[in-house]
């Protein structure tokens, strides 16, 4: 399984029109892309900056290609990003997952 992560900052002030924007868009994109086991959105307030963390899990790299293309370390945006976003960053960072302990309840 590998772990596709993304960072991105937006002004505190448009941090909860964001969220609904990820939870309404960006969730269900990810999801209908096959090979997506599942989505999680971290979000950190730091005064006037709230950061967000996309942490995506895939099957596989050829999963990853099948949602960013071939150049799956080019972060991927949506037209409405440029409301919110400070800056876009370029890449991404995948992770291996190596490890885990999922909950038994």
């Amino acid at each position: 399984m590998i772990v596709r992560l993304w960072h991105g900052r937006v002004p505190t002030e448009k941090a909860a029109a964001y969220r609904a924007f990820l939870n309404q868009r960006a969730i269900p994109d990810y999801r209908s892309v096959a090979g997506n086991l599942s989505v999680y959105i971290l979000e950190r307030a730091d005064g006037d900056v709230t950061h967000f963390v996309t942490m995506t899990f895939w099957e596989s790299m050829d999963a990853i290609r099948g949602f960013a293309g071939e150049q799956v370390e080019v972060a991927k945006y949506y037209p409405e990003d440029k409301d919110f976003l400070l800056e876009f960053e370029p890449t991404v960072t995948h992770y291996e997952v190596v490890g885990s302990a999922p909950s038994s309840k």
